[in-house]
């Protein structure tokens, strides 16, 4: 009988102050690598290194995507809200978002057909009088 021994790697340590400096620029409380940074009281050297590392670039989508989680239902909720603005225009926008969230929306491409395979019942001789050249036929 085998078992198959499931290998369960502890995660590699990130730093408190780089994981601070994560978090303050996942919330966008810190617009570049540099603020956040300076707010946790690192060098920007620092910061840069660490997150050049695997684990430490995965942590920080981790904490990008729980944030980013929370905020998509208040912009559902405002989207909406704004079904029922005064203005038709957004009220317009806002409709055709929902709806093509729901998967209905109108076709992106035109309606019109054209046919390729479309061949001259004519052809038009542009020679010479007197020159003689065997005719060709040219088909796809």
């Amino acid at each position: 009988m085998t078992t198959a021994l499931a290998t369960t790697e502890k995660p590699k340590p990130i730093p408190l102050k780089v994981r601070e400096a994560i978090a303050s620029m996942a919330t966008g409380e810190s617009k570049s690598i540099t603020d956040a940074a300076k707010t946790v009281g690192i060098t920007r050297e620092h910061l840069s290194r660490q997150l050049s590392k695997p684990h430490v670039t995965e942590y920080l989508h981790q904490k990008v995507r729980r944030h980013l989680a929370a905020a998509a239902a208040q912009a559902g909720a405002t989207k909406v809200d704004l079904l029922s603005s005064p203005n038709e225009m957004v009220k317009d926008r806002a409709s055709s978002f929902i709806l093509s969230l729901a998967g209905i929306q109108p076709s992106s491409q035109p309606s019109v057909n054209v046919n390729i395979d479309v061949r001259a019942g004519y052809v038009i001789d542009l020679s010479e009088p007197g020159e003689e050249r065997p005719m060709k036929v040219v088909s796809p």
